[in-house]
């Protein structure tokens, strides 16, 4: 019987779906301990919270290590971007900082620990990834959505200030202004105040509300669907690969095998 190495049992146990559940039900009881240090608790629970954050920390260290020993190339261990973000939160955590004055830095780092579930559920690192990847193709729609707003805010800014100062006084308190129009925070209210005025000033609004909260809103959902979707195909054909990969290397071995028992019955024979 083949015994298995070192590197192929971490392995093993790094892929196996009752250790990961494992690893995700710490991060989640983290994110728990984090949230009760928000609350005014006494002294003992504090340390006894204390204590399970470290026993967290030292968990999460271990963890990293069977990965690192489970991953067959070591050298690529480390260039992928999740790994280095989880190697570098799991160490700064081990820095001792809590009684200096470095303590709110040190919280905040634990903090992110709860990012780790992210690089651990594969369908949260998918997304993750399809929105970094769309947002450059975001970014020239994030640019036309500032003139769009830089526009409007200056009309906003020419014709309303006098109405009402506090939201309408210059161009940065109206962009400040047209983005609560259109996230629809009480935006009749402000709609209400000008047309007293301005009878027309109704047109300014639903304009303004359809360019950015109807068409450019749905130009992000387009951009990242369509994103979420090459990333989907790209994972299909790379599962496609690697299934085509397994079988003709059992076909290789099956071949061998047959080989083998041919040349044993000829050699009997």
């Amino acid at each position: 019987m083949k015994t298995l190495s070192i590197q192929e049992n971490f392995n093993r146990l790094r892929t196996n779906k009752i250790f990961e559940f494992f690893v995700i039900s710490i991060i989640i009881f983290s994110a728990l301990v984090i949230g009760a240090k928000t609350y005014d608790i006494s002294p003992t629970t504090l340390w006894l919270i204390h204590l399970l954050d470290w026993f967290i920390t030292f968990f999460f260290l271990t963890e990293i290590i069977i990965r690192f020993i489970g991953e067959e190339h070591k050298k690529s261990f480390f260039k992928h971007g999740w790994n280095i973000f989880d190697t570098l939160i799991v160490i700064m955590s081990l820095i001792p900082v809590e009684d200096s004055e470095l303590a709110i830095i040190g919280r905040l780092i634990r903090i992110f620990r709860v990012l780790r579930m992210v690089s651990i559920i594969p369908e949260l690192k998918m997304l993750l990834n399809s929105l970094l990847i769309a947002l450059p193709q975001l970014g020239y729609i994030v640019a036309l959505m500032f003139i769009i707003f830089y526009i409007y805010a200056a009309i906003g800014s020419t014709f309303f200030a006098t109405i009402n100062p506090v939201l309408w006084d210059d161009i940065a308190i109206s962009m400040l202004t047209l983005f609560r129009v259109m996230t629809f925070e009480d935006w009749t209210d402000v709609m209400y105040e000008t047309m007293a005025v301005y009878p027309l000033s109704w047109i300014y609004y639903l304009s303004f509300i359809f360019f950015t909260a109807f068409a450019f809103l749905n130009m992000v959902i387009g951009v990242v669907v369509n994103v979420l979707n090459e990333e989907h195909e790209k994972i299909r054909e790379e599962e496609e690969k690697n299934m085509q990969h397994v079988t003709l290397e059992e076909l290789d071995k099956k071949i061998d095998e047959l080989k083998q028992l041919i040349l044993l019955r000829d050699s009997s024979s």
